[in-house]
């Protein structure tokens, strides 16, 4: 999800199990545009989906871990009165400003100096490209990967260039190495 999507997210668009996987129907996002960039002098603007129409919807499969834990949180914190499942100590939207500060906080007592000094997961964002990458490399289709994350495949392969170039590298790799099988030929035999 998009960190816009989150702050939008309501219980009534979660399927939350008891077991199995769970169902997210995103419907939309919370982007913060300043009191005189809104048409009522809010803060917070809410959009459609990116790139889809107004009523469009993405729905987006949750594993079993994430499901509990979102039960949890619902059954620990409750909901805004609006329905909303994220949202700050008065009720409302919640900043960017706010849970990067949070984030940040989070980063420093979670990652080594290193990791820290790398920039790791530099901005909550950066989790959304880590759950595409994950997917990937636990040998998702990459269309499926693409549609869950709500992009295009051509967005997908845009920004995950090279990790889909190191898959492609492992696949060749695999299928090398059952060819070689396949004609009783061993990496030893070849000198490798």
């Amino acid at each position: 999800m998009r960190p816009a999507e989150v702050i939008h997210l309501r219980k009534a668009q979660c399927r939350r199990p008891a077991t199995g996987w769970g169902l997210l129907n995103l419907k939309g996002g919370v982007v913060n545009a300043g009191k005189e960039w809104t048409d009522d002098g809010s803060v917070h603007e809410i959009h459609s989906l990116k790139r889809r129409a107004a009523k469009a919807t993405r729905p987006v499969p949750v594993p079993p871990v994430l499901v509990r834990i979102l039960r949890e949180h619902i059954d620990q914190f409750g909901t805004a009165p609006d329905g909303r499942i994220f949202r700050n100590a008065k009720g409302n939207y919640i900043d960017a400003a706010a849970y990067g500060i949070t984030w940040n906080r989070a980063r420093e007592a979670a990652l080594t100096l290193d990791e820290h000094a790398v920039e790791l997961a530099k901005r909550p964002y950066d989790l959304r490209h880590a759950g595409i990458f994950f997917w990937l490399a636990s040998g998702v289709d990459p269309a499926e990967c693409a549609r869950r994350a709500g992009q295009s495949i051509q967005v997908l392969f845009r920004h995950c260039a090279k990790f889909l170039a190191e898959a492609r590298d492992h696949a060749n790799r695999l299928i090398e190495d059952s060819m070689r099988r396949w004609d009783g030929v061993t990496e030893a035999d070849e000198g490798v």
